[in-house]
């Protein structure tokens, strides 16, 4: 039995249980799924009501608090006792073309060869780092959401704001992908 823990779930078993998350948070409680809220209510419960975006009832949101910290704690509790102690097995022709760009180390999860503290204080790394994780909390805000809310809740209630922030999140991943990334790679700085 824990040997089937240690495996990924196929698609086919955990693309539907991710998606009846939504009417089960429906149903149950008349919640919606999405994780960047969260940041709003972590940031009312804290800074007092003299911002008018933080002045509302946070406490009634609890339930995401908690929901947020499930999954921060089974992220914490899946790496300690259920990590793959193998290296992260990716196509041989990724790898040769990741090589081109001085990326050959893929024991964890992201290359360490970019994402690690040193790397930080290089140009490269902080484009990589804080210039893209700033450009994904300013998107996640601007769009009203983020992946999770759009992608999974949006589009199960067949809401076209949530259509059109899905695809442009799709468009923004393909450019980045094939043309920002390498772009931002090939610096030798």
């Amino acid at each position: 039995m824990f040997e089937f823990l240690m495996q990924p779930l196929p698609w086919y078993i955990a693309g539907p249980l991710i998606g009846l998350t939504v009417p089960v948070l429906l149903i149950l409680g008349n919640k919606t799924f999405g994780i960047s809220s969260s940041l709003r209510h972590i940031c009312a419960s804290c800074i007092p009501g003299d911002i008018p975006f933080f002045s509302y009832n946070w406490k009634k949101e609890l339930w995401n608090l908690f929901f947020v910290a499930g999954i921060f704690i089974g992220g914490v509790l899946a790496s300690l006792f259920l990590s793959n102690p193998n290296a992260i097995t990716i196509q041989p022709e990724l790898q040769n073309y990741l090589a081109q760009y001085g990326v050959q180390n893929f024991s964890g999860l992201v290359p360490n060869d970019l994402f690690n503290w040193s790397n930080l204080l290089t140009l490269k790394g902080f484009l990589l780092m804080v210039v893209g994780g700033f450009l994904v909390g300013f998107g996640t805000r601007y769009a009203g959401g983020c992946t999770s809310g759009h992608a999974i809740m949006g589009l199960s209630n067949l809401q076209w704001p949530s259509l059109v922030a899905t695809i442009c999140f799709m468009i923004g991943g393909f450019v980045s992908a094939w043309f920002l990334v390498p772009l931002i790679l090939s610096l030798t700085l």
